[in-house]
């Protein structure tokens, strides 16, 4: 499978394309997009690298695994394609969005926008098989999403890395506190959303974290 991924990341995760597991991995990839209906688009399984170049990254979210209902998922952690009805998760944080900074919901759930301003928005799993939720865990996504993080939180300094559930939460072990902003609640499903996703103010503080480093705010 030749990896369609933007140069900078090229770059800094050349060494994960050349071991041994991301081959494996890449031919299981292959062989389940030439056999079953797997989603994204094979073509956006890297979306979430080429919308948001490595160097512009100020903002790291963590998903777990795409979409995979029909029209969903398009490489962007909780996000969907234009004119698709907005997913539970992604209706809660839009809730929260105008709870602290007084903002509608949008007309569309793409968050392509928020990519755009160097949000890169990672799913633990790139892909799954349609209407098979977890089906592709265990394969070796995992281990090059972590070694993403890692490298982000290495290479970088005053990222923010918002956490939202017990499986992103764990991945707060790869960051240093003292370099970057960790934030960290309740998922935005409505099974937990009550638990503390709803009222995290993690908008507004990744906004103030980026000001006062006089790096642009998002445009949440």
């Amino acid at each position: 499978m030749n990896v369609r991924i933007d140069e900078s990341w090229k770059k800094v995760l050349q060494p994960e394309f050349e071991k041994p597991y991301f081959k494996e991995l890449t031919d299981f990839v292959r062989s389940e997009y030439q056999a079953k209906k797997i989603f994204p688009p094979a073509k956006l399984i890297f979306n979430a690298f080429d919308q948001c170049p490595f160097d512009e990254v100020k903002v790291v979210i963590l998903g777990q695994d795409p979409y995979h209902g029909d029209g969903q998922a398009h490489g962007l952690c909780f996000s969907v394609n234009d004119g698709v009805r907005f997913p539970p998760s992604l209706v809660n944080i839009f809730k929260e969005i105008e709870s602290e900074l007084q903002k509608p919901s949008p007309a569309s759930g793409n968050l392509t926008r928020w990519a755009q301003q160097g949000v890169l928005l990672l799913n633990a799993t790139l892909t799954v098989q349609a209407h098979q939720a977890g089906s592709h865990q265990g394969r070796g996504w995992e281990q090059f999403t972590d070694a993403v993080i890692q490298t982000l939180a290495q290479q970088k300094e005053n990222l923010v890395f918002i956490l939202w559930g017990a499986y992103a939460q764990s991945k707060a072990a790869f960051v240093d506190t003292s370099r970057h902003l960790v934030l960290q609640s309740a998922h935005p499903s409505p099974f937990s959303v009550h638990r503390g996703f709803f009222g995290n103010n993690h908008f507004i503080m990744t906004n103030n974290y980026l000001r006062e480093r006089w790096l642009k705010e998002i445009d949440w």
